[in-house]
């Protein structure tokens, strides 16, 4: 009988040239995954509200860093760079997360949020200087239940023994206002306004003098404004260094009663019981460093010149990365940036370009002008740049 089964012959092996290719293929395919790898890990500074971390992890952007390092971030949380940006290993990420406080500002109260941690900061994120405002806490006190009650800078007419004085104060009262102009009342003077009253800007206020046993009065004395140059200031601005206050003088009068109604008095003596105190104004003189021509400015010199300005406005690190993220969506650090359609210019987006002549004459073309003035507008308006960058994120300007 014949032999069914089928004899199993081994494949030939393919060819020695077409095994090495395959073998290069797998191998290129190796390296490609393994420098995707490395490249996607991350191991990146974080500042979470004030604290510093170390967030490894595979992330393209700032979010997925933050959701790989389980770090959860709402609306209203400052987050620079922002979400969107691009990270790398060398990046410096900030992340403040906001709470709601009750703030009443010159008696009107409102709920806001607020990235801060402490009085002073949360006043500089609404835009005051708390250099110019009263406060009902102090400045380091931490951010709390309490309402944070805010009197900001306020002129007062305060008409008194013949003369109107113009009082500059911060006081939430007519009480404080008065205070601060060093004005005294005497027992029976009369006061056109409640004493607890709110003092807001432009308030006039009369106060009716009361001959104290119709023998003697207290009167002010205006105090003079003196203005010194100062060599640490840009030109164009001018800083109040010491608050002016009247003075008083005591004088006595000899009166003329008839039928018990004073009909006529003559000054007897006057006396200064108290000086007034000369108001003191520092006014800039200092010219802001010349420009190189303008197609010689690149974003990284003009950062380079802003980084050398914030020490004199005590900003640190984090609050340059704020500045950079703010100008880079403004300008792109561009000098001679111009918008179109509202005519700001400039690396700070200045509305209208030319209010930034009171620094130099050169603002069109000078870098160091437009960050000079710039970093003033930051300052006075907002307090730091995180401030200000917060405040564009939520509302797309500054």
């Amino acid at each position: 009988m014949s032999d069914h089964r089928r004899s199993h012959r081994a494949q030939p092996a393919a060819p020695r040239p077409l095994r090495l290719a395959v073998q290069g293929l797998v191998l290129v395919g190796v390296v490609a995954s393994t420098s995707a790898f490395t490249l996607l890990h991350k191991s990146v500074d974080v500042q979470v509200d004030g604290a510093n971390l170390k967030v490894e992890g595979f992330a393209r952007t700032v979010g997925d860093l933050l959701a790989a390092g389980d770090i959860a971030v709402g609306e209203h949380d400052l987050v620079v760079p922002a979400l969107g940006q691009p990270v790398s290993s060398r990046s410096q990420v900030v992340v403040r997360h906001a709470v709601q406080i009750q703030v009443e500002i010159d008696g009107t109260r409102q709920t806001v949020w607020t990235t801060a941690s402490s009085v002073g900061e949360a006043v500089d994120e609404l835009g005051l200087r708390d250099t110019d405002v009263r406060l009902s806490a102090s400045r380091s006190d931490a951010v709390g239940r309490d309402v944070l009650r805010v009197s900001t800078p306020k002129v007062v007419h305060v008409a008194v023994d013949g003369q109107t004085l113009d009082a500059s104060t911060n006081g939430g009262t007519v009480r404080d206002a008065l205070k601060d102009v060093g004005l005294v009342l005497n027992d029976g003077d009369q006061v056109s306004v409640p004493l607890d009253a709110d003092a807001v800007d432009g308030l006039v206020v009369v106060v009716t003098r009361a001959a104290s046993g119709g023998e003697s009065s207290v009167e002010s004395i205006p105090f003079e404004i003196q203005q010194v140059d100062d060599g640490t200031l840009p030109k164009g601005t001018t800083k109040v260094v010491t608050a002016g206050k009247a003075g008083q003088r005591t004088t006595t009068y000899q009166l003329q009663v008839v039928a018990g109604v004073v009909v006529g008095r003559t000054a007897v003596s006057s006396v200064v019981t108290k000086d007034p105190v000369a108001q003191v104004e520092h006014v800039g003189t200092a010219e802001v460093p010349v420009a190189p021509p303008v197609g010689n400015v690149d974003p990284g010199s003009a950062q380079a010149i802003a980084q050398s300005m914030m020490a004199s406005h005590g900003w640190d690190d984090a609050q340059f990365a704020c500045l950079v993220a703010l100008w880079n969506r403004e300008s792109g650090w561009n000098v001679s940036s111009e918008n179109k359609s509202s005519g700001a210019y400039g690396i700070p987006q200045a509305l209208p370009g030319s209010k930034m002549g009171s620094v130099a004459a050169d603002w069109r073309t000078n870098p160091a002008t437009q960050i000079t003035w710039g970093l003033g507008y930051i300052d006075g308006r907002y307090g730091t740049p995180c401030s200000a960058y917060q405040h564009l994120q939520s509302s797309g300007w500054y």
